[in-house]
């Protein structure tokens, strides 16, 4: 394989953050290049520099064994470099197929060819395996089928460096195979690619090296069947003894009871407890209608069938408020667009849920939210350079707390926690988990939807599996398997199926 990509010393300082501190990057072309880190090891950084996002202080890239000059992405896209990225650059407004021809749609007497950009757009989805109408907005699309539009996006620029940061976050297994399908197609064309994962299973099964950063620094580039338990090391310094550490306790009574819970075309006669001290895995393809539920449970939706009882309370239908005051909290998805306010600091962050709370006559209590905000931050270990410091600012480990920290500090019973650890790394996943431990064992109840089947089976005491709305199976933790739960998820039932 001939060499097509290298970065050579890149330094990058932010006020007070040395980012990059001389990382080397060499890159092949037909090589599936893994980029390994923890969250604030660099990686962002990186691929950012080799965009046009950013500039490097000091160091240069060579393309083809020439130095090039990227400085923005419009010469990154001229030089043959696309990226995706892991914070969707799609336009919710408009249609899947104009994202896909943003900014070159094909013309026919000076005019954009309407027909022919659905024409591109239909193949361009049957690249990447998503069946939808190309006219519909992005918006409307779950965060799964906007990945793969960002995918299919990617390839209609034909780049000779593709980078990909954590292109298979939110994707099932299933998903994740048809992506892997299409690496290998362009890696076999000779496409070089930059592959950022925190899924290390991930590596060996589609990676050719790796190279690792920690803190701001390339640490060691190694083959990319290299063992998990090495890679760790690598990481984050240190050796971490247990991936998944469920602390299982009896338990309690039940604090969330679902029962014949409907919404019509999208999920019917779903029926569940959550006891104290218990972590219930809710499992299912994308599709199946598992945040659907959980934002039904909440009252960020309407449901049209059935009753959600919290702590013997029955909250109306669509009244987030009376589930809060319930003792509910839900942790969503897609924690930057819903769960956080990125332009406030971590102290508002955290004050979010009580805000009414600490508010008399019109005026808030700055001084004891401060203050309850400083003990909730430390019980999580944020690390941050004060309380504040912009949420933006901060890894994605350290955002995840700070949007479970604020439903720690309203004192909820019950917790919905909806892909708790998407896009963390290793390091940070076992801290979320241990906070979990710490959730259960105060008595609180935890309902966790993941698509990531190890940590169901690690994580949870139940599983319970949809499929096309409906809930088709339950199995205790203890004698789960991946096939097991599988074989319940693709369960050919009639039902509604969710968007």
């Amino acid at each position: 394989m001939v060499e097509l990509l290298r970065a050579e010393g890149l330094r990058k300082r932010f006020p007070g953050v040395l980012a990059l501190d001389g990382v080397d990057l060499t890159v092949r072309s037909g090589e599936v290049h893994v980029l390994l880190g923890e969250n604030g090891a660099g990686k962002s950084t990186l691929i950012k520099m080799l965009s046009g996002a950013y500039h490097p202080d000091e160091g240069r890239v060579l393309l083809d064994g020439h130095p090039v000059h990227i400085r923005t992405a419009g010469d990154a896209q001229r030089l043959g470099i696309a990226t995706i990225y892991q914070e969707f650059n799609l336009v919710p407004e408009l249609s899947v197929a104009e994202n896909l021809s943003l900014g070159r749609p094909p013309r026919r007497f000076g005019f954009v060819d309407t027909k022919l950009m659905h024409e591109h757009a239909v193949e361009l989805l049957a690249r990447v395996g998503v069946e939808c109408d190309p006219r519909i907005p992005v918006g409307r699309l779950g965060i799964a089928r906007r990945q793969m539009v960002e995918i299919a996006k990617a390839l209609a620029l034909q780049a000779r460096v593709l980078i990909m940061d954590e292109p298979t976050a939110v994707l099932t297994t299933g998903e994740v195979e048809k992506l892997f399908s299409i690496v290998r197609r362009l890696r076999e064309e000779g496409v070089a690619i930059v592959f950022i994962t925190h899924h290390l299973e991930e590596i060996a099964a589609i990676g050719d090296r790796v190279t690792v950063l920690r803190d701001g620094r390339s640490v060691a580039e190694v083959p990319a069947d290299t063992s998990q338990d090495e890679l760790v090391r690598l990481m984050v310094g240190r050796p971490i003894d247990q991936r998944f550490p469920r602390e299982r306790g009896r338990a309690g009574e039940p604090l969330l009871k679902v029962t014949k819970l409907g919404r019509k075309g999208v999920f019917e006669d779903i029926s569940f407890e959550v006891r104290a001290g218990e972590v219930v895995g809710l499992s299912g393809l994308v599709g199946a209608g598992r945040t659907e539920v959980a934002r039904a449970i909440f009252g960020a939706d309407r449901y049209d069938t059935g009753e959600v009882t919290v702590r013997g309370k029955r909250p109306a239908p669509g009244d987030v408020y009376a589930a809060m005051e319930a003792g509910l909290g839900l942790v969503p998805e897609d924690r930057k667009g819903q769960g956080l306010v990125l332009g406030a600091d971590i102290a508002e962050n955290l004050g979010l849920v009580t805000l009414r709370e600490a508010t008399r006559a019109g005026f808030v209590d700055r001084k004891g939210r401060l203050r309850d905000a400083a003990a909730v931050a430390e019980q999580l270990g944020i690390r941050m350079t004060g309380l504040g410091q912009e949420v933006r600012t901060l890894s994605g480990g350290n955002q995840q707390k700070v949007v479970i920290g604020k439903w720690l500090e309203a004192d909820a019973g019950v917790l919905i926690l909806d892909e708790p650890t998407r896009g963390i790394d290793v390091g940070a996943k076992v801290e979320i988990y241990q906070l979990i431990n710490e959730l259960t064992a105060s008595g609180r109840a935890v309902l966790m939807i993941s698509s990531d089947l190890p940590e169901v089976l690690g994580m949870s005491d139940r599983i319970l599996v949809m499929a096309r709305g409906r809930l088709v199976g339950e199995l205790p933790a203890v004698e789960a398997t991946q096939d097991g739960v599988m074989a319940l998820a693709v369960t050919d039932v009639e039902g509604p199926r969710a968007k």
